[in-house]
């Protein structure tokens, strides 16, 4: 018992708190738009259940998944050059304001320029937290920092629909904001990572350098295999669950579902996947085993969503979206292992740019699911295709990744 009351009293330092808190209004306002869609466009003239509703939807989706691309490489080398903490309370402030505004907006322009906006912000915060709970903590308990900041950020999402159902998409935006910008005041607990004020301190070190990335043949290698992992989890979200209303009429469900309940339920499971992803990861002294289960996981609920309900309840439904959301539990264990992967100074930049990227897969992910389900006739058979593309070849990148549990993370790229 003494033993387990040592473990948390280290784990839960300043870091992980804010980092924590700071992944919970990240994950609220992430996922807001999936939750109000519907009811924010229809205030702006679009008509429910029409195509222009999914196009205008998917839209939007890909302004703000196009906005972390670019966020994503910003931030990530703002926090290798400038610090981990510039990057995490930057990136909270952009994204606060912008989500402020985005309460105001009157067309979807506005809408869609405030979703740019609000990505780019949206883009810094995980991979700030995450670099800097990894750095800061000892490298056996880690693993443990990092699902705290990922089981109580993905709760976010929670609140996200609760707020979003009760209060309106406009007041929504506006609680979002505010959460944000309330989350600066405890900039003055957190320290910055002593790694990266030694490497900040050596003149003879690179920092941030992200093309660097792409000229080492290895290390590009190494990169791209790390970006692959997190695509599985957009084509879920981004996909499968964004389109939940979609999806459960081409299934023949026997009632209405939406949007908001579909993105409720599966966030609600990435709380459960999360914790047990990272629990596993420290258990079996392995991230590599524990992501290789929960894609295998995810194969089998991204089959049963799209082929074992047809014509069932909408609770079913709902049941199955809490199970996939389960079994994509393993985002900040993703974040964590593209961290784990490289040097002190380009971890930022990486940590920060690996989950950008493959939450920007989305931008690709939606042109061609249209295409795919326009060649094969069927949504249901476009995104199981793409379903299945995408967790071969995460699976393929995990299978193939150095294994980095235990690595010692206080050293250089060259």
């Amino acid at each position: 018992m003494q033993a387990s009351l040592s473990t948390k009293n280290t784990v839960l330092t300043a870091a992980v708190i804010v980092a924590a808190l700071g992944y919970f209004v990240d994950i609220y306002d992430l996922i807001l738009f999936s939750i109000v869609r519907v009811e924010s466009l229809r205030d702006l003239g679009i008509v429910p259940g029409t195509p222009e509703m999914t196009n205008k939807g998917l839209f939007l989706i890909n302004t703000q998944m196009a906005g972390m691309l670019v966020g994503g490489i910003l931030w990530g080398i703002l926090g290798d050059k400038k610090g981990r903490l510039s990057v995490l309370f930057g990136s909270i402030l952009l994204y606060s304001l912008a989500n402020i505004a985005n309460g105001f907006v009157q067309t979807i322009d506005q809408y869609a320029w405030l979703r740019l906006i609000a990505g780019i912000g949206l883009a810094g915060e995980l991979g700030a937290g995450i670099t800097l709970v990894s750095e800061s903590l000892p490298t056996e308990k880690r693993g443990y920092g990092t699902m705290i900041v990922a089981t109580i950020g993905v709760s976010g999402a929670l609140l996200g629909y609760w707020v979003g159902t009760r209060f309106g998409w406009r007041n929504a935006y506006f609680v979002g904001g505010g959460l944000g910008l309330a989350l600066l005041v405890l900039r003055v607990s957190v320290f910055e990572s002593g790694m990266f004020r030694q490497v900040q301190a050596r003149a003879d070190v690179a920092r941030g350098n992200f093309l660097s990335l792409f000229t080492n043949p290895a290390r590009l290698s190494k990169y791209l295999r790390v970006l692959l992992i997190g695509v599985p989890l957009w084509f879920v979200v981004g996909i499968l669950i964004t389109l939940a209303p979609e999806f459960g009429k081409a299934l023949g469900l026997t009632g209405e579902v939406t949007a908001g309940l579909a993105v409720f339920w599966c966030y609600f499971g990435l709380v459960f996947g999360d914790f047990i992803s990272g629990a596993l990861s420290q258990l079996w002294h392995s991230r590599n085993k524990a992501l290789q289960v929960f894609l295998a996981l995810c194969t089998v609920l991204v089959g049963v969503y799209l082929f074992g309900v047809q014509g069932a309840s909408p609770t079913t439904f709902y049941t199955v979206c809490f199970v996939l959301g389960v079994s994509v539990g393993f985002w900040a264990l993703f974040v964590t292992v593209a961290a784990e992967q490289f040097g002190t100074n380009l971890r930022a930049t990486v940590a920060t740019t690996a989950p950008n990227f493959a939450r920007g897969a989305v931008v690709g992910l939606v042109p061609a699911f249209k295409y795919l389900s326009g060649a094969l006739g069927s949504i249901v058979l476009g995104a199981a295709v793409l379903g299945a593309l995408s967790l071969l070849v995460a699976f393929w990148a995990v299978s193939t990744l150095p294994e980095s549990y235990g690595k010692d993370l206080d050293y250089v790229e060259e």
